[in-house]
């Protein structure tokens, strides 16, 4: 039988000057606002403590002119946990937002998809569009991981843990992945950047920071699937409706438990 996960949700950063053209390409109110909401997410079982993506921290915060709210390794400490305390960390790809800070977590083993290694590291890179999203110093952190033989690499689906899946998804990212999550109300699937938003994936509008539309779109259906067919269950990267679809965590005002349902 499978480990069953508490799964919660750690705000760190948003932006709210935004428009929905930055988050839908085909969309009837290109201009109206459409904030963003950033995210890392914690997996427990009371043991273990399993970390997905890092977020980013205050110095590439200015250097983007995002700033971050609160350090999202230091955050973990509203949960009881310490950075030192994470086993593993899931990098669902390695965009600046989802894998900064890889060298806060020294007892981590590191999981990711190789493609998305080869894809970060490759002549795609030499684009400025596609490598914008990257950060070339968050990339060189998860190298020296590899040379430290602390990176575990897959093709398309592998386990992580009982109870937790990657899945390979692309569209957004050539290796983004999303995680499959096994909790006491069913399984839940953390899609990550596979939809950003809701809407992305209920309406089936693509984001516009895009690799491969075809797995984008295709994408909507396998983070369906994975949370066995449950719309409900899936938890899209970044937004806002998460935090008034889940209950709330302690006095922190940053922290939501997803694996108990909606509320």
């Amino acid at each position: 039988m499978s480990t069953k996960w508490n799964v919660f949700a750690i705000k760190y950063a948003e932006r709210n000057t935004r428009t929905r053209a930055d988050s839908f390409i085909f969309d009837d109110h290109p201009a109206a606002q459409h904030g963003m909401d950033y995210f890392v997410w914690l997996l427990t079982d009371g043991v273990r403590n399993i970390l997905v993506d890092t977020g980013y921290d205050e110095a590439e915060g200015k250097r983007r002119d995002r700033p971050i709210l609160r350090d999202p390794a230091l955050a973990l400490e509203a949960l009881n946990v310490s950075a030192e305390s994470i086993d593993t960390v899931i990098i669902t790809h390695l965009h600046y937002d989802h894998a900064g800070g890889l060298d806060r977590y020294p007892n981590a083993q590191f999981h990711l998809q190789e493609i998305e290694m080869g894809f970060a590291t490759g002549p795609c890179m030499c684009d400025p569009t596609l490598q914008m999203p990257y950060t070339a110093e968050h990339v060189c952190d998860m190298v020296r991981h590899v040379f430290s033989g602390r990176v575990v690499f897959h093709k398309g689906d592998g386990e992580v843990a009982s109870g937790i899946t990657v899945h390979r998804i692309g569209g957004h990212s050539r290796g983004l992945q999303a995680v499959r999550v096994e909790t006491e109300n069913g399984p839940l699937c953390l899609a990550s950047d596979a939809s950003h938003y809701y809407e992305n994936y209920l309406d089936r509008k693509p984001f516009p920071i895009v690799v491969d539309v075809e797995d984008m779109v295709m994408g909507f259906d396998k983070i369906t699937a994975l949370a066995a067919g449950e719309k409900t269950r899936v938890i899209p990267g970044h937004d806002p409706l998460v935090r008034d679809y889940y209950p709330e965590v302690g006095t922190s005002g940053f922290v939501w438990r997803l694996d108990s349902g909606r509320v």
